[in-house]
């Protein structure tokens, strides 16, 4: 489906894409098709989530909520010790969907960096207390990513989380499906 969707974008056929990776494994599309259109994906529990941008960095991430994953060791294992400390003090009823909220905000943010997780989670923090908007909101060692990078949620299917981050500031976030469901698709502005 990624080819397919890539190909419609460049204006080739699915056949013709070449790809390159960065030094960490995030790919990308080869000369002449790569130079603008920067794409990323997500998947998780049949669902899949793509983004598209044109001359910018993007990274989206998808998740289902797991009871058995959102759990308070988890948080502390890979959270930064002020969000642990915000996940303290959301109810316990709304405890999954912030865990997860703050999972995918930050998976999103490390796959537009194009760092993986060679980026440790904690290095960083997100918002994600109930009714915060999503945000970055510092970089322990590069507090300038702040303004680098913007942060949506993304709506979601019932027990789904879903976030993208895009570099810069002035995007707009355009949704569309192509499998007649509520959603499985992002793209930026102008595509």
């Amino acid at each position: 489906m990624l080819r397919k969707l890539l190909g419609r974008y460049a204006g080739v056929s699915a056949g013709e894409l070449r790809f390159t990776y960065a030094e960490k494994g995030k790919p990308s599309l080869a000369e002449p098709q790569g130079s603008l259109l920067h794409f990323n994906l997500a998947h998780s529990h049949g669902r899949a989530l793509y983004a598209f941008s044109i001359g910018r960095e993007v990274g989206v991430d998808l998740e289902f909520r797991r009871v058995d994953f959102a759990g308070d060791q988890i948080a502390e294992r890979f959270f930064s010790p002020a969000e642990v400390a915000v996940l303290a003090t959301v109810p316990l009823e709304l405890k999954q969907q912030a865990f997860f909220d703050c999972w995918t905000r930050k998976e999103a943010y490390i796959k537009a960096r194009g760092d993986g997780l060679s980026m440790p989670l904690d290095e960083f923090d997100v918002s994600f207390a109930p009714g915060a908007e999503a945000a970055l909101l510092r970089n322990h060692k590069d507090p300038a990513e702040v303004t680098r990078w913007s942060m949506q949620s993304i709506p979601a299917p019932d027990g789904y989380s879903a976030a993208i981050v895009v570099e810069g500031q002035d995007w707009k976030l355009k949704t569309f499906s192509v499998t007649q469901g509520p959603w499985s698709e992002v793209c930026g502005e102008g595509i």
